[in-house]
Formats: structure tokens, sequence, C-alpha cells
């Protein structure tokens, strides 16, 4: 796994640091497609530093003139500044605090940010040239805080610091001051958390709220932009919990705790559940050959005993032209079925048929259980249960709206988002 960066004396690991837990990228299947690398990849372990390098509010200070604000800037401090008009800013200088580390995620390449994250679009695909389609992720876009002794917790806020320690909301953005003095705003896109109730055993999903700069809670605005914030959400927290949910409008990120991890299913226990379908010997109703998924690291590119499934139906096949109701299909991709609609030789059933891919990224998995059921329309395979909690699970999608997706590589699902597989056992 991730070990912590080693580009700045703070972050040199020590022997068995302890690991707060992981940020995942949904929609990648255990790997960008360009591979990870560096501070850019699809998952983020955050270990305990060697050296604390967490901040806390200490000094206010309300400044009439630019000559004001460099007098502050120049002390080289964490701060945050709230541009209130032409004439007023105040800002809030934060001092170290030995007892957290922090960590930045978001769109910049600049060295305070940890985890590099660009847009995620459906099909497990990283994003276009931004020149092309413009990004929606923040460049400093959020920042989590974690207790260094137990019980570890995590804490998320909107907004990083900037190369210049700064995070800087200006006049157009939404900010006010709270009824104990304290200013707090919101990011332009925002953050969006869900936490939900009994992760993984028995997963509920909770409600979608924004959380603050200065990580208060909230409800969501009536779009992703508006001018006004929803109403404070009381009692909530913004501490993540195993299988928290952080949107930051162009990719979602799953948040697995240390102790969530070591519970949940490991690379090996899926390659283990590979083997033993492969073992099994499934077989082409037609063509009579036996079925086998690639292994894990070859699970990104069509093999000839693939199996391909009849979504609407979920009878298992090997790829084959009968039943075809039109011509010239395109190779499909990973997470990519053909639009084809085809009769199923078994049930006579007409839908798409599309190869089958095994989910590869553990993190995403509820339980241990044996790969039976399919996405819909993607194909790929995990558990029962954990194709239904993320078919019933909606991500914010768009300005206001919300949808289901395939974790493993962001393809929208459709109703019910899933299909139970229907294997073929051998005829001898």
């Amino acid at each position: 796994m991730n070990s912590p960066k080693k580009d700045a004396d703070d972050d040199v690991p020590v022997k068995d640091p302890v690991k707060y837990g992981e940020l995942v990228i949904l929609g990648y299947n255990g790997s960008l497609p360009s591979g990870d690398r560096g501070r850019r990849k699809s998952r983020f372990a955050l270990y305990r530093r060697a050296k604390a390098n967490g901040v806390k509010p200490s000094a206010v200070h309300i400044l009439n003139t630019p000559q004001d604000g460099k007098a502050v800037h120049s002390r080289g401090q964490h701060s945050i500044s709230f541009t209130l008009s032409r004439n007023q800013t105040v800002v809030v200088e934060y001092c170290h605090d030995n007892s957290t580390d922090m960590f930045q995620i978001g769109r910049s390449t600049e060295s305070p940010i940890d985890f590099v994250v660009t847009d995620t679009s459906g099909g497990g695909k990283e994003g276009e040239d931004p020149s092309i389609a413009p990004s929606t992720i923040s460049r400093f876009a959020c920042r989590v805080v974690c207790e260094r002794s137990p019980p570890y917790t995590a804490r998320i806020y909107a907004a990083g610091f900037d190369s210049s320690k700064n995070i800087f909301l200006g006049e157009k953005a939404t900010k006010w001051k709270n009824p104990d003095g304290h200013m707090d705003g919101l990011t332009t896109n925002g953050v969006l958390v869900m936490h939900p109730e009994g992760f993984p055993e028995d997963p509920k999903q909770g409600l979608w709220r924004e959380i603050s700069v200065c990580g208060d809670v909230y409800a969501l605005r009536e779009t992703r932009s508006g001018p006004t914030r929803g109403t404070l959400a009381e009692g909530e927290s913004s501490a993540l919990r195993d299988g928290s949910l952080v949107d930051l409008c162009g990719a979602t990120l799953l948040w697995r705790t240390g102790e969530g991890l070591m519970r949940s299913p490991t690379l090996r226990h899926l390659e283990a559940l590979r083997q033993e379908l492969n073992a099994s010997r499934p077989q082409c109703p037609v063509g009579l050959s036996t079925l086998a998924f690639p292994s894990l690291p070859r699970s990104h590119s069509l093999e000839e005993r693939q199996p391909w499934v009849y979504l609407t139906c979920g009878h298992v096949h090997g790829r084959h032209d009968w039943g075809q109701r039109s011509e010239g299909v395109a190779q499909p991709r990973e997470g990519e079925g053909s639009t084809t609609r085809r009769e199923c030789p078994l049930c006579r059933s007409v839908g798409p048929y599309v190869p089958l891919w095994l989910g590869c990224e553990p993190a995403v998995y509820v339980d241990a259980g044996a790969p039976t059921h399919a996405f819909v329309p993607c194909g790929h395979v995990c558990s029962e249960r954990t194709a239904r909690y993320w078919a019933e699970t909606p991500l914010p999608h768009g300005t206001h709206a919300f949808r289901a997706v395939c974790p493993f590589c962001s393809a929208a699902l459709s109703s019910p988002g899933w299909t139970r597989l229907i294997f073929q056992g051998p005829i001898d």
C-alpha cells in the first residue's frame, strides 16, 4: 500500500506507522488507466507522520488596507482570508497543532497537495484534457485532519491551504459570521459528505451534507454552487466514518478506516474467489466452451474465454454472434457494454449483451461474498450485498441531481442496477 510521502523531513515514514485510513476514488477499479504515479493515484493511504503538521485557529485580524494584509501574511503562518468588501478583510491565523496531522486533496500538483485528484468520467476514465473540458474540482479542494492519538479521528474541511499557506474566500464567495463570532464559508462547488450507518456489516445510506471551510455541517444548497448556504445540521459532525463518501464535484472519494480495511476483503481474497469460480468450469451453452475470468492484473482487456452476460436475464455465455439484432458492433472496453440488443438463446429475453469484468477494488466491497452479481449496464462483477448497496447509494451528479453509479467504473446504473448471474455448469 502507499507509504507516506518522502519528499519532506516531516514525512519520513517511521517503522510500523499508524494507518489512519485510505481515500479511494470511485470508478477506477484498482488503479488509474495510465497507472498510479506519485501523488496521482486511485487510492491514498494516510499514515501518522513522523512529525505533526496540523494547524489550529489562533489570532483573528480585521484588515482595512492592503498594507495590513502584507504585514499579516509576511509572518509565514497558515491563514484563512475572508474578504467582506473592498476595504475590509478578516484574516484568521492558524498556529501549529502538535496533536494532529493534516492531509490536503485537490486538483493542483503544487507541493501542499498530498493527493492529486482529477475528474472521473463515467466508464472509469480520467478526465478529458482540461483545455477542452474545464475541471470542476478545486485546485485546493479539501483537507483531512487526523488526531495523532487513539481513536485517530479523521475530520474533513472544505478548501486546502495553497503554496502561500493561505485559503482565500473572495467577495463573491459564500461566507458568514457565526453567532459565536467566528467566520466561516463554502467553496465554489462545495465539498459534500455522506456518512452511512452500520458500514459495512449492515450499511444504510445517510443524508448528503455540505462541509464548510471550518468543518461545520450544513444541509445542501439549492444548487451545487448556489449563493445561499443550507441550514446548519445540528448535532452532525465532519468526522469521517468507515464508508463515508466525499464528493468534490467531479470525483467521489470513499473513506475506509484502518480498522475497516483490516476487516475488508483483500486482493488475495478476490483472486481466490476468481480461481474458485473458474475451477467450477462454467460453460457457454452455445459454444460449449469453458469460460474463465482473467487474472486480476489482466482484467482490463477482453480475452478469448471471457464470460459475457445477457443483462436482462443474467444468463452467462461465451462471446458468440447468436441472436444479434444489429450489425457493426465496436469492440467494448472495460466498463463499456455493447448497445446491441441480443436475444438470449436459453430464455429468449432481449437486451444488452456485455462482457463481465471482476471488480478489483477491495475497498468498495461490503462483504467477502462470492462474485454472483453484475452491475447493469457495465458488467462489473461483485458480491450480492456489494451490488445492492451501491445500486441503492445515489451520488451527486451535476448541479443538483443524484444517481447511482458502478463503484468500479462510475457508469450510471439503470434500475434496479444489477443482475444475478446464472452460470451453466459443465455437462460431464
